[in-house]
């Protein structure tokens, strides 16, 4: 690109950056011999095109060289300082960066030069030298809206978001005029502004408004931003809003609603929104942003045949030079229950894997119940000197409470501080479901109680769900107290707690908390499955009325459990908490939704084709015991995954022992 005139660098300089098509490899200089070659040799006799010599070295990486001719240069032009700049940052070599700037200092031309202030602090702040670029701005003669939005650009993607709102609201009131840049960077800081005392979502609509009021809120850049923001803070509903009205979509706007729905639960309108893209213009190529929300959601529904077209396309493309490509693929194969699958293209990764990467084949591991093959992968990664993160302990204690691996999770938490990773509500979370699971419930609350920090609905959350398997009537209640409170309009809570009082058979109980939830109009999440059968997707929702495809699909169920009575079983109706007969009860548990989804595939599937399910919530006990049925009967392997785990059902049994 052109070096555009000092008065007026292009806007489009100042895009938040994007992963380039490829990794880059680092050039293999050493970063003291650049700063000596500029900063101490003698002066280099430069050539009649040194300028146009320091670019191209620049460009191929070769560093040294490029600083020894810059020290000679008496006339260095903007181009040649931007591309010492741009290699600088992409050879993530600080100390280069900081010689250059030096050089700018001394040069008459260029040290007030706005563009070159604007790069330095962009340069600065892909460093990570967020001191460095504070410095140049706080120097730069002239502040001009570029030197402004690469400022606030730094504070954003350096976490600093309450600094950069209040250099946002600086611009406000020294009247430098804002654009769609400086809208788009107070979006982002107002995801930063974690600690602030105003929530997220209020200054982000506090912005929004703004922008609509200066015409900026319908700009493309401004509008995908919003729904960025707006589904990272889980309003889904805002960000459809901004969609709908966006007068121009390019491919990053799309890629950014079709993450909305992947990441806020919505897979399937995820999908649907992809072929919408799709069919509605042919110059819209996805990217790579594109490929993995996209694959995302494929895995949130078990779509595996969509998913391996979407694989071929991407070997077509070229996109699996990308870690992050494949870090999503290997995670859509294990969401779909394809672990060797996952296991090859993590193998494939090679020496670029990444610590998302080893989060993913644990985690992997982890859903599918191979607890010892997460922790040993865990292993692997540190001995390979691969730090971990925050989600690599989410991931590795998810495992070991999915095998019931006490003792080993308790010395993986323990060892968090040696990594220095401080445990967050996710992880008491996760150490509370490994207690309680393993009905170590009084460990588990003395856990809670020990907390440092408050303990989050997750974390009561987990002790809930371990009460609902142990049935413990006091626990509980000291759970929901807490939940009631931190969510009160969750009705999955009342829903858990009538459950285990039923269990209890303290019937008074279980019609106080009915009456609560019709009272505050509560309404729990209806249970849903989805299957794909021959590469489209089926969803099913549990019911309790009646419709001719839907009572086809539970008179199949229906014989099953009447071949399962034979054998002495009997159905669990503790969880129907309707006051009915029980023959009632029974035909609401036919219409559960994973049942219909079993049905519905062993009619339209061949005979030895794997049965792949995904649900929406736990899988109750009364469909994991017909599944078991099922898969033993019809001589059928029975993929389900619900919100916890893997069961692989084969001749009877379940992966999982009846342990989830």
């Amino acid at each position: 690109m052109s070096a555009p005139a000092p008065a007026s660098p292009p806007a489009s300089l100042f895009h938040l950056s994007r992963p380039a098509a490829g990794p880059r490899a680092r050039p293999r200089v050493s970063r003291s011999r650049c700063v000596a070659s500029l900063a101490s040799q003698p002066p280099t006799p430069p050539p009649a095109n040194a300028n146009h010599l320091v670019q191209t070295l620049c460009a191929s990486g070769r560093l040294a060289r490029a600083a020894a001719l810059l020290q000679g240069l008496p006339a260095p032009t903007q181009r040649t300082y931007k591309s010492v700049l741009l290699a600088a940052a992409r050879a993530g070599d600080a100390a280069l960066a900081a010689a250059v700037h030096r050089r700018l200092k001394a040069d008459p031309v260029f040290r007030s030069d706005p563009f070159l202030s604007t790069r330095l602090i962009d340069a600065y702040a892909s460093l990570g030298e967020l001191p460095a670029a504070r410095q140049v701005f706080d120097e730069a003669p002239v502040k001009s809206i570029f030197v402004w939005n690469a400022l606030l650009k730094a504070l954003a993607l350096a976490d600093h978001g309450e600094e950069a709102l209040a250099r946002l609201a600086d611009m406000g009131r020294l009247r430098v005029p804002v654009d769609s840049y400086s809208y788009a960077h107070g979006l982002k800081a107002c995801i930063a502004a974690s600690t602030s005392h105003v929530p997220a979502s209020a200054l982000v609509r506090e912005i929004h408004a703004h922008a609509v009021r200066r015409g900026y809120g319908l700009h493309t850049h401004v509008a995908t931003t919003l729904i960025d923001c707006y589904a990272k803070l889980g309003i889904v509903s805002y960000a459809e809003s901004v969609f709908a009205t966006m007068p121009e979509r390019n491919i990053v706007s799309w890629t950014a609603m079709i993450g909305c729905y992947a990441k806020n639960e919505r897979p399937g309108d995820a999908i649907l929104l992809f072929q919408e893209m799709v069919a509605s213009d042919e110059d819209l190529v996805p990217n790579s942003v594109t490929i993995v929300c996209i694959l995302h959601a494929f895995a949130g529904v078990n779509a595996l045949g969509q998913g391996k077209l979407l694989h071929a396309y991407i070997l077509r493309r070229g996109f699996d030079s990308l870690v992050s490509v494949l870090n999503a693929l290997m995670a859509m194969y294990m969401k779909c229950g394809c672990l060797e699958a996952g296991r090859h293209i993590f193998d494939l990764i090679g020496h670029r894997k990444d610590v998302v990467s080893w989060n993913t084949l644990i985690s992997g591991y982890g859903m599918h119940g191979f607890g010892h093959e997460a922790v040993q992968v865990f292993e692997d990664m540190t001995q390979m000197g691969v730090s971990p993160n925050i989600i690599t302990f989410i991931s590795v204690l998810g495992a070991c409470s999915h095998a019931g691996l006490v003792d080993e999770g308790k010395r993986l938490f323990e060892s968090m501080v040696d990594y220095n990773v401080t445990p967050r509500a996710e992880h008491y979370a996760c150490m509370v479901d490994l207690l309680g699971r393993a009905g170590h419930l009084d460990e588990a609350v003395e856990l809670i109680q020990g907390m440092h920090i408050r303990p989050s609905p997750q974390v009561w959350g987990s002790l809930l769900g371990a009460c609902r398997i142990h049935r413990h009537v006091e626990y509980a209640e000291m759970a929901c107290s807490q939940l009631f409170d931190l969510e009160p309009r969750n009705a999955g809570n009342y829903v858990l707690l009538a459950d285990i009082y039923a269990r209890a058979k303290l019937h008074s109980e279980v019609g106080v908390l009915k009456d609560l939830l019709e009272e505050h109009a509560l309404e729990k999440v209806p249970g849903c499955s989805w299957i794909e059968v021959k590469k489209r997707l089926h969803m099913f929702v549990s019911v309790d009325n009646k419709n001719p495809q839907i009572e086809e699909l539970q008179a199949l169920i229906g014989e099953f459990v009447t071949q399962m009575k034979n054998d002495g079983y009997v159905p669990d109706t503790g969880a129907v908490l309707y006051d009915i007969e029980e023959e009632e009860k029974e035909k609401i548990l036919l219409g559960h939704s994973e049942k219909l989804a079993v049905a519905f595939g062993l009619i339209n599937t061949g005979r030895g084709e794997v049965i792949r399910i995904t649900k929406n919530l736990r899988l109750c006990e009364d469909c994991h015991s017909v599944t078991k049925f099922i898969s033993k009967y019809a001589e059928r392997e029975i993929i389900v995954r619900d919100v916890n785990r893997f069961h692989h059902f084969r001749d009877g049994i379940c992966s999982c022992g009846d342990y989830w």
